[in-house]
């Protein structure tokens, strides 16, 4: 549990976070709004690759089912309310994640994530040559212009994305037995934990909160192609965003979701473009590796990693037993 100075500094960040669109103008509420997005889908890419150990580089996959389930559902053909084709963009997600784990999760290292590439590589062409799609030319929303309302729901996006996390991966015996697997997977096995089934529901869960930003995303730019919503760029941003927070912790993601998303701005508003920006997250990626091995959440927690056997006993100790 957060000691109480924690709990204290958590309310007073998230009452901040309630107040800031009286405090700034919309500019910079579009910044924050970003922010909030991205360290929501850094959160979700941790639950897979951080908790679990499973490097996904198709990620963007379930952020662009769920862009385009609203897309589709809004559009003149359905018509849809947005608050109706959010849980249809959810539900999309988890079943594809569900098809698509089965034998993916029967891989390792560097097979997986070229599976989850390919898959998200796959999905990219099939919408850009769909009709239900738009193809490249892409698809439009009705448009909604009201800057706070999305500031809140990306918002309320990545406040209920961090607890899910820290209720399940943190607090329950569900989170040991992901971090189990992660640390000692035969190990985990031999003790009795079902590994196939454990790390499957992370990896769906993980897709449930992509496709949740998806659709607001979607509805937020109003108007969405393949590459926008499918592109491999979003997931690389994802994986540095979570290896410069700290891979595996639970402010990690926000911490380099927050410092990357700032930084990509400011190219932005300073050059008009952010082709700089992809050499900053390669020297990111070196700057981690050799100096900062827990990321920035390592420099105000310095912990030693739990040995695999501390996991496994969490893991599988009895409810009741508190020892």
């Amino acid at each position: 549990m957060p000691t109480l100075l924690g709990r204290v500094f958590l309310a007073i960040l998230f009452a901040a976070a309630l107040a800031l669109p009286l405090m700034i103008d919309a500019y910079w509420l579009r910044i924050a709004t970003g922010v909030c997005m991205w360290a929501g889908l850094a959160c979700s890419w941790n639950m897979i690759g951080g908790y679990a150990g499973y490097i996904d580089f198709g990620h963007s996959a379930f952020f662009g089912i769920g862009a385009y389930a609203s897309a589709i559902l809004m559009g003149g053909a359905f018509g849809w309310p947005f608050a109706a084709t959010v849980p249809i963009g959810i539900l999309a997600a988890m079943a594809v994640a569900a098809v698509i784990g089965g034998p993916t999760l029967r891989l390792r290292g560097a097979y997986f994530a070229i599976a989850t590439w390919a898959f998200a590589e796959m999905l990219m062409q099939f919408a850009s040559v769909s009709r239900i799609t738009g193809g490249v030319a892409g698809l439009s929303l009705p448009p909604f212009l009201n800057e706070r309302f999305f500031y809140y729901a990306m918002l309320a996006a990545a406040a209920v994305t961090y607890a899910v996390t820290w209720l399940l991966f943190e607090r329950s015996r569900f989170g040991f037995k992901v971090k189990a697997l992660r640390d000692h997977e035969p190990a985990a096995e031999a003790m009795g934990i079902n590994t196939a089934i454990v790390k499957l529901q992370a990896y769906v869960l993980s897709a449930a909160f992509a496709a949740l930003f998806g659709s607001v995303f979607a509805y937020w730019v109003t108007f969405i192609d393949p590459r926008s919503v499918l592109g491999g760029n979003i997931t690389d941003q994802m994986v540095v965003m979570v290896l410069l927070g700290g891979l595996g912790s639970l402010c990690g993601p926000a911490l380099g979701a927050a410092a990357l998303f700032m930084i990509n701005r400011y190219f932005w508003m300073s050059w008009g473009d952010t082709t700089a920006y992809i050499a900053i997250l390669g020297l990111a990626i070196i700057a981690v590796v050799l100096f900062l091995p827990n990321g920035l959440a390592g420099l105000f927690a310095r912990r030693e990693t739990p040995h695999a056997g501390h996991a496994l006993w969490r893991a599988l100790r009895r409810p009741g037993d508190r020892r």
